[in-house]
């Protein structure tokens, strides 16, 4: 099954410590167990790398600490407190959000940056993300937007344009050296359809060819079986054909049907996507830190 939101957590949390103390690696593991996850369910992590699983246990841990139903007594244990049994003697079908803002510590942890008074305006509803899911999406999302901006304005430049692109894409990505060492752009005639050499190494062991498409319809077989062909003729056996469109399924077949060529297909958004995580084309408007605790920091003997 889908690993659940850590609402979904919180009272199966609170009676998994009901009779005694855990280590909260304990209560993850019984949870677990208790939810039927599998092994590619707490394979699942999140950017950090930590398992999503963990993860949202962990925030359900520190919703209910916030609202006083457990504690930690000693590093890593997990204790429910006497509020927490209290709501256990009559369970609700579930603890969320709206739930635990009938505890006023709660209610006073979530408006503690707002500065509000006991009179103010309830705080808001716990939403069903942990706050490093709500990142991720808005930091896909503003990616999503930012490729596609991207995509729109290489469409807008002239094919020349693209050629260097493709090469300055690849030396971004660390093949070769400087430009003037390691990418050549080709494109005119009588190239063969080769729009870029660019060599595997610093030393130039390897080259690998390349060709631009700026197209707007998809590219099809033939196109990437005339690649093939060029690099036949130049005595290659790498390539990578970009494009600002997308590949056919027979392109893409085409592209694995001899085993002795290699040839990468780049379609649009592939290629949007390197162009921002190599730092081309694009800058940097704002940077965020997120920080968790060190826990081999807090190992350490007294």
């Amino acid at each position: 099954m889908p690993v659940p939101d850590y609402q979904t957590f919180m009272l199966p949390l609170l009676k998994c410590v009901a009779t005694a103390p855990k280590p909260l690696k304990v209560v993850c593991d019984e949870l677990a167990q208790e939810f039927k996850l599998t092994p590619s369910d707490k394979a699942e992590t999140i950017p950090s790398g930590i398992a999503t699983y963990v993860s949202r246990i962990g925030w359900a841990k520190s919703y209910l600490k916030q609202a006083g139903l457990i504690e930690s007594p000693s590093k890593g244990m997990v204790k429910i407190t006497a509020q927490g049994q209290k709501v256990l003697t009559d369970p609700p079908a579930k603890i969320d959000g709206k739930f635990l803002d009938q505890f006023p510590e709660f209610v006073a942890f979530k408006n503690k940056t707002k500065a509000k008074t006991p009179a103010a305006t309830a705080a808001p509803t716990l939403p069903l993300e942990t706050p490093e899911e709500t990142l991720q999406r808005i930091w896909v999302e503003v990616n999503e937007k930012l490729a596609s901006d991207i995509l729109d304005k290489v469409k807008q430049m002239p094919p020349a344009f693209f050629e260097r692109l493709v090469v300055d894409l690849m030396l971004a990505m660390g093949y070769g050296g400087s430009r003037e060492d390691a990418g050549k752009t080709v494109g005119k005639s009588g190239d063969g359809g080769i729009d870029g050499i660019i060599n595997e190494d610093r030393l130039g062991l390897d080259i690998i060819y390349l060709q631009a498409k700026r197209w707007k319809e998809n590219v099809g077989s033939p196109a990437v079986q005339g690649f093939i062909g060029s690099l036949v003729n130049n005595g290659a056996n790498k390539g990578v054909l970009l494009t600002t469109s997308a590949f056919t399924e027979d392109a893409q077949k085409a592209a694995k049907k001899n085993p002795q060529y290699k040839v990468i297909l780049i379609d649009g958004k592939r290629l949007a996507s390197l162009m921002i995580e190599y730092n081309l084309g694009v800058g940097i408007q704002e940077t965020y830190i997120v920080k968790r605790i060190d826990q081999d920091y807090f190992e350490q003997p007294e």
